[in-house]
């Protein structure tokens, strides 16, 4: 059995295209990291560029027991009522002291699954997250901030921060890297620095 830290993503329908690769190829080429791609089903789907992926396992918990870490990946298919339930994937990988993360409408996801409850987060908005999901728990621990937030291993952020989102994540993930994450976060910072 491999020590290495196992990390799901999940992707559905429509999924967004920027979101996932700093995260996932820093992951495994600075840290190690093994990477699963989750989709419903284990089925093939299509990103907003017209990108197809087919899953490696499908979104259960049962199939995914030796996930440390889940990514869920925005998509404006988690907006609609029949989005996938993948609450209790993110449940199990919470309860066992893993990293669960959220950006775009993928927040949608750990909202409808409890995680923010008791956390602060964020996402593409107060009134967007209101607007999809209006009766969600813990909406008085939102933050309308530009970057990811994390909260007791709960990964938040907008759709517009996948660098901040990786970060943190890689950060709750790996606390024991914790100088080379501050060197990756200051790597990032450094495009937006004026000249």
């Amino acid at each position: 059995m491999s020590d290495r830290e196992k990390i799901g993503f999940v992707f559905i329908e429509n999924y967004a295209d920027w979101e996932y690769g700093l995260l996932a190829a820093s992951a495994v080429e600075w840290l190690g990291a093994d990477v699963v791609a989750l989709t419903p089903g284990a089925g093939t789907v299509t990103s907003i560029a017209g990108f197809r992926r087919t899953g490696d396992r499908g979104v259960s918990a049962e199939e995914n027991a030796d996930l440390g870490a889940v990514a869920v990946i925005g998509s404006e298919r988690w907006t609609v009522a029949d989005a996938p339930d993948v609450a209790p994937l993110l449940q199990t990988v919470g309860a066992r002291g893993g990293v669960v993360g959220g950006i775009c409408a993928g927040t949608l996801a750990l909202a409808r699954a409890g995680l923010f409850q008791t956390r602060t987060h964020t996402s593409n908005g107060a009134d967007w997250i209101d607007e999809n999901l209006p009766d969600y728990k813990g909406r008085e621990n939102y933050r309308d901030v530009p970057f990811a937030i994390c909260d007791d291993r709960v990964v938040s952020a907008p759709g517009t921060a996948p660098a901040t989102f990786a970060s943190a994540f890689l950060e709750a993930v790996f606390p024991d890297k914790m100088e080379m994450l501050t060197e990756f976060r200051a790597m990032m910072a450094r495009e937006f620095q004026s000249g």
